[in-house]
């Protein structure tokens, strides 16, 4: 089943997010002090073209320098990533057969605001890559 929501979702809004993403992360790894960002920017857009069976988990180990990333993160690029998820899940959520892929959409606009200090994981496994 989330073989098949996946490519339903890839033609309906996966694919344009992803480029979304991938613009988002090259703009961001032009400059040294960007490639962290960029590289988050990747990160997302990969779980944003395939997001069923896959959840954001928060790392336990991620402290204070991701959090002055997330925020500098919020000006550079996600808030305007978080705008296009909040548009897309609404278009989406028109139809009935679109809600459950707008709902797929509305969750992962947290994840496009503070990227930094979550990892992507298995949602099947939500706990096999968190450190204790």
């Amino acid at each position: 089943m989330k073989t098949i929501l996946n490519i339903i979702w890839l033609i309906l809004s996966g694919f344009w997010l992803f480029l979304g993403y991938l613009f988002a992360g090259l703009l961001l790894c032009i400059t040294i002090i960007g490639i962290p960002f960029g590289i988050a920017s990747f990160r997302i857009g990969v779980y944003a073209l395939w997001p069923f069976g896959y959840s954001a988990v928060e790392r336990r180990d991620a402290g204070a320098p991701s959090c002055v990333g997330n925020i500098l993160w919020l000006l550079l690029a996600g808030w305007w990533l978080a705008l296009t998820h909040i548009f897309t899940g609404l278009v989406l959520c028109l139809t009935i057969i679109g809600i459950p892929f707008g709902i797929a959409n509305f969750k992962l606009v947290p994840v496009s605001l503070m990227p930094l200090g979550r990892e992507i994981v298995r949602s099947d496994q939500p706990f096999a890559q968190q450190r204790w």
